[in-house]
C-alpha cells in the first residue's frame, strides 16, 4: 500500500479531510492500516504541490481515523 495521507478532520458534509502527499483522480478507494476499506476520494483540491483530499467514509469507525494515516493500493 501507498501513504495517502493523514485525516485532519471530519467536514460538516461528512466527508473526511486528508492532507496529502499524492494528488488523485476520483473514485479512488482508501484503506485505513489494517488494509480494510474505509471510503473513496471525492475530490482533491489545493496546490498540486501541498494537495488535499476530500473522502467519503464507507465506514462506521470515523472518529478513530482522525489523525490516523489513510493509504490506497499502490499503482
Amino acid at each position: 500500500m501507498k501513504k495517502l495521507g493523514k485525516v485532519l478532520h471530519q467536514a460538516k458534509s461528512g466527508n473526511l479531510i486528508l492532507k496529502a502527499e499524492v494528488f488523485l483522480k476520483q473514485s479512488v478507494p482508501v484503506y485505513d492500516a489494517s488494509n480494510k476499506k474505509v471510503g473513496y476520494v471525492v475530490e482533491t483540491f489545493g496546490p498540486i504541490s501541498s494537495p488535499y483530499v476530500s473522502v467519503k467514509p464507507t465506514t462506521d469507525r470515523v472518529r478513530k481515523l482522525i489523525g490516523a494515516y489513510l493509504y490506497i493500493q499502490r499503482e
